[in-house]
């Protein structure tokens, strides 16, 4: 009982707004605490910052579902997130919100008196590594943001310097970011061994994410698009933190591959597997996902793209464009009608056929997975079947009942954040590479990468050969993870490639010419070559890239709040 009213008043105390005065607080006391008796113990301390655990949303939305990229074609055709400013955006608001909370945390800590000082660190630690995470994901959206440190009261006589403070420059939040980053892993210290709390080594593995995007950020971004040019210094500063917190981890024996690439995606439980630093459980009747629902049911999938098909690499380690495998990915119709691409799958990275199903649905021909009573379609007739398991019982297929764990951080992301930021270093060595991505190859039997790969005629980004193909692995191994290809395309200064009418591959998908029943009326829409064509409802569709697409527009409603107290909020360039 004494716990549900600690959860509920962790609630009351830090929801509280700072996008405007009329909402920033509600001081009436909830349940028996206040703001100014809860912070008495450390037992109060844990119960408040294990909501941070709580806000990592692992299958409920960081896995599939994020279509703006060139892995995925969703039958309604994914566009930009935005084509206007809105005028409100739950992204902007809800992290403040969530800075506010974290903010709390590290006000309140200090004056406990039953805490020793390596308690206080902690937890300050924990509040400032999710304070750096939450800003990290504002500058990634919007640019140069509203920087928050405190606990806004009506009351301050500074209260305006932050209700209605000036954008700071996305560089210098960044750094106090950094700042935030160091502290934490320098203090936090318990839970060492917990898989489903914030340790030390979540604290390296999200500090080795940000510093990661910040260096490739800073080292490819141009001023006309980016409004900056490139800093190869700063660049240098923060992949060199990156590689250093991957080591931190890769140097950790709590940690270690699993056997089964896809046993990341498709487990009950993840309790044992060694190579979750972070993940999220999931409890059937209590907290549940709907990723399976998406993937095995009725409801058309959102299915692998001919372009992200195509990046996979063939069992000699050589890509498309020189392999000496049999390049043909025509499938064969099999006994029961169907597409069949069982060949195909046999001379490609183990990942792909770990991916998606053996057979080709689609639009007049789905396909029933494992027995479940139900078929399932494509938009593009390659099916996603990485999240999903035989083992599910059948009451956790129905809607928002999946109960599979969710990986939020783990050690095959380090092994690719480390082998990129020693290549954009300028400074991989094959040690580098056998001790990260050759480990990840291994695990699924693929020839070992070198750091003279050869050249792919596919490579487009302008960038070395041994970057692309660490490009590519990361591709491969986190596909549909995340959202770590949109990102990727953020960071590497390459969102042009997801415009559909330059590259189209990406809104196209299997090859279904030979089947009769493809490019019916009662089929989907296939191309002059053969192809699905993903956007059945009006091939015509095309998304073109506009570089204000590198930054989210500033909701114009808070500009407006700006202008009734006689304040400017600059919106970003081209909104």
């Amino acid at each position: 009982m004494k716990m549900k009213k600690i959860l509920f008043t962790i609630v009351a105390l830090s929801t509280l707004s700072l996008v405007s005065c009329e909402n920033i607080l509600n001081k009436e006391p909830v349940d028996q605490f206040t703001n100014d008796n809860f912070w008495t113990s450390e037992t109060n301390v844990q119960a408040y910052a294990n909501y941070f655990y709580n806000a990592f949303t692992g299958f409920s939305g960081d896995f599939y579902f994020n279509t703006l990229n060139d892995d995925q074609a969703s039958s309604g055709f994914t566009e930009w997130t935005y084509k206007n400013a809105p005028a409100t955006n739950g992204t902007w608001s809800n992290n403040y919100t969530e800075l506010r909370r974290a903010n709390l945390l590290i006000e309140k800590v200090p004056g406990i008196e039953s805490m020793d000082e390596a308690s206080k660190n902690h937890w300050l630690g924990v509040g400032r590594l999710y304070r750096a995470l939450r800003h990290y994901q504002l500058v990634r959206l919007f640019g140069d943001i509203i920087y928050i440190d405190k606990v806004v009261d009506v009351t301050d006589e500074d209260k305006e310097l932050y209700l209605y403070g000036d954008r700071q420059d996305r560089d210098v939040v960044m750094d106090k970011v950094l700042e935030d980053l160091n502290f934490a892993t320098a203090n936090i210290s318990k839970n060492g061994s917990s898989r489903v709390t914030i340790n030390n080594a979540v604290a390296q593995a999200i500090k080795a994410e940000i510093c990661l995007y910040e260096g490739t950020f800073c080292k490819y971004r141009t001023a006309d698009e980016n409004g900056k040019a490139a800093d190869p210094s700063r660049a240098t500063k923060y992949l060199t933190e990156a590689k250093n917190a991957c080591q931190a981890i890769m140097g950790n024996s709590m940690y270690k591959l699993n056997d089964n690439y896809r046993a990341n995606y498709s487990s009950l439980d993840l309790a044992n597997n060694k190579e979750m630093i972070l993940y999220k459980h999931y409890v059937y009747g209590s907290l549940v996902h709907s990723t399976i629902d998406y993937t095995c049911t009725s409801t058309m999938q959102s299915g692998l793209s001919k372009a992200a098909f195509d990046s996979y690499l063939f069992t000699d380690g050589k890509p498309l464009a020189t392999t000496s495998r049999d390049k043909n990915d025509r499938p064969r119709m099999n006994a029961n009608g169907d597409l069949d691409l069982t060949a195909i799958l046999a001379v490609r990275d183990p990942r792909l056929g770990q991916t998606i199903d053996p057979v080709l649905m689609y639009k007049g021909n789905g396909y029933e997975r494992w027995n479940s009573g139900m078929e399932t379609t494509s938009s593009t007739g390659y099916g996603i079947m990485k999240f999903d398991t035989d083992k599910l019982p059948a009451s956790e297929r129905t809607v928002a009942s999946n109960s599979t764990d969710s990986p939020i951080y783990w050690l095959a992301c380090i092994y690719l954040n480390y082998a990129e930021a020693c290549a954009e270093l300028g400074n991989c060595t094959q040690n580098d590479l056998d001790i990260s991505v050759n480990l990840l190859r291994d695990r699924v039997k693929m020839p070992h990468m070198t750091v003279n790969p050869g050249h792919d005629p596919a490579n487009n980004m302008g960038v070395s050969d041994l970057i692309w193909e660490i490009r590519r692995e990361r591709r491969v191994e986190l596909m549909l993870d995340i959202n770590d290809r949109y990102w990727g395309m953020i960071r590497w200064h390459q969102l042009d490639k997801l415009d559909t009418q330059k590259y189209p591959e990406q809104v196209y998908g299997a090859y279904v010419k030979n089947d009769p029943v493809a490019g019916t009326s009662a089929g989907c829409k296939i191309t002059a070559d053969g192809y699905v064509d993903a956007r059945s409802d009006d091939p015509a569709k095309v998304r073109i890239y506009d570089k204000k697409h590198y930054l989210y527009p500033i909701p114009t409603g808070q500009i407006t709040l700006y202008k009734a107290v006689g304040k400017t909020l600059p919106q970003n360039p081209g909104w």
